[in-house]
């Protein structure tokens, strides 16, 4: 056998035995997560902008940039739900690199799963004790889910993920709105079956259990823009791209057709700077065409203390994995959305 096993990690019962939540929170949560709701059911007229670091690395960084959104947040809530982006598993292209604090509760020591496990949930009910704020998260791996699944508003299923089974069988079973970005190809039918799988009832192994589901009728799209055969991005957010997108996404007859725009990633062309570009240039669609503005629902935007990455963590609040926008432009681009929508 080639694999050492190294430690037998906690259950997700107990680790939310360790880590609870209060009532007080949980009845938070359930406020917070219909108005997230209600945004795809289009029963509210905001915009939801995910927002935040590329990799949660720092939880000391991470809580002070939620404490700055949350006073973000009462400025704007007429026309924004702002969502901290607290992305705790990193896809690595390759396998190298830093991996997330689920990997390494401490980027610059060893891998410690079990710790990390522990470090994540604590981060997540820190973000929303501390600013009011649940968050979203990427389920990079499947088996994780049920350590945060009572504290998560909202979970993005990455470009390489989304063509995998496992992970279109578990956002079946969520009762949050869940993010299908399209594959690093950019095929669109793929994010449409995708959404399709994931709305549907399904039967399959889920932590231990034989499980049935019922279907996640939020379940939706998110463009990030897409990778050709010779390594050049290629952006999908442009108004033809939107209005291409909007016309095979209703042609499929999926429930609550929702998109989420990725500012970054190959839309930006990993030009962290130009996501105010972007968001802007897709707030002008939505105004030229109806069915654009009925179907985009919001930003997913890479955002951090300061302006760009660095590789170890010798500038407190600045990304170790993708380069993100600093706080102040963050913010200004927060007032320029709720300002043109």
């Amino acid at each position: 056998m080639s694999y050492k096993y190294i430690n037998k990690l906690p259950t997700p019962e107990e680790i939310k035995t360790l880590i609870p939540l209060s009532k007080a929170l949980i009845e938070h949560k359930r406020i917070r997560d219909a108005s997230v709701k209600a945004i795809f059911e289009c029963k509210d007229d905001r915009l939801l902008v995910i927002i935040g670091p590329c990799s949660a690395d720092d939880e000391k960084a991470v809580l002070e940039y939620t404490m700055k959104l949350a006073k973000v947040q009462e400025r704007v809530k007429e026309k924004l739900i702002l969502m901290p982006r607290v992305y705790t598993n990193k896809p690595r292209t390759t396998g190298e690199g830093y991996k997330g604090i689920m990997h390494q509760p401490d980027p610059s020591a060893d891998p410690n799963i079990s710790k990390g496990i522990q470090a994540v949930r604590q981060l997540h009910v820190k973000v929303m004790a501390e600013s009011g704020l649940t968050a979203a998260d990427e389920m990079l791996y499947p088996n994780n889910y049920p350590y945060l699944d009572d504290v998560l508003s909202y979970v993005a299923v990455g470009a390489r993920s989304v063509e995998n089974q496992q992970h279109r069988l578990m956002v079946s079973g969520m009762d949050v709105p869940a993010g299908m970005k399209n594959p690093t190809s950019g095929d669109l039918p793929v994010t449409i079956n995708s959404i399709k799988a994931a709305q549907l009832p399904h039967t399959f192994i889920y932590n231990g259990h034989e499980v049935e589901t019922t279907g996640n009728p939020l379940a939706h799209a998110m463009l990030r823009g897409a990778v050709n055969q010779y390594g050049r991005n290629i952006p999908n957010y442009h108004y033809e791209d939107l209005l291409y997108f909007s016309k095979i996404y209703l042609e499929s007859k999926l429930q609550l057709p929702s998109l989420i725009v990725d500012t970054n990633h190959a839309n930006s062309m990993k030009r962290f700077d130009e996501q105010p570009r972007i968001a802007m240039e897709v707030l002008r669609s939505m105004h030229h065409d109806d069915s654009i503005r009925r179907l985009v629902k919001g930003f997913l935007i890479e955002s951090y203390l300061l302006d760009g990455r660095q590789d170890t963590q010798s500038e407190y609040g600045k990304s170790i994995t993708d380069a993100c926008l600093g706080w102040e432009k963050s913010e200004d681009l927060i007032y320029r959305i709720a300002d043109s929508f």
